[in-house]
């Protein structure tokens, strides 16, 4: 019997997959766990709607992180940092301060985990920091770090 996953099934198969199982294992286990429902016209017309609706959200989505990309880059976020007298950092800037200046400046979400390999900020100067707004999207975020005068 064919069906369509619902979901990711393990040995079997992945989530909008079309595969051919057993009639037994189809009616008696995939189909009332609602893991899968029965090949057929609606069914297919059901699976290819919903691929297109997905398809369009994720270019949405996609044109969303660019304009975010792009106003991300043009300016610059400035921190200050308390320096003490042997030119040694007090404290640092974390993953968690640059987001909510991010939110706060450019009103753009973005979530600290997307950052890509983030080190605290703890030296003087400029820096680059590079946060992913979507596959393939990464923006290159200006940090300026001055020192507490």
């Amino acid at each position: 019997m064919k069906v369509i996953l619902l979901k990711d099934v393990k040995k079997v198969g992945k989530k909008d997959q079309i595969i051919d199982v057993s009639d037994g294992y189809a009616t008696n286990f995939l189909i009332p766990q609602k893991l899968a429902v029965p090949y057929n016209e609606r069914t297919i017309s059901q699976l290819k709607a919903n691929q297109a609706r997905i398809i369009a959200e994720e270019k949405a989505q996609q044109a969303e992180a660019l304009v975010n990309k792009k106003k991300l880059e043009e300016k610059e976020i400035s921190f200050v940092l308390a320096i003490g007298e042997k030119g040694k950092a007090f404290g640092a800037i974390t993953a968690k301060k640059v987001e909510e200046k991010i939110k706060e400046q450019f009103k753009v979400n973005v979530d600290r985990r997307k950052f890509v390999n983030f080190q605290p900020l703890n030296q003087l100067g400029p820096a680059i920091v590079e946060v992913e707004l979507f596959k393939d999207v990464i923006a290159k975020v200006k940090v300026l770090v001055k020192d507490k005068e």
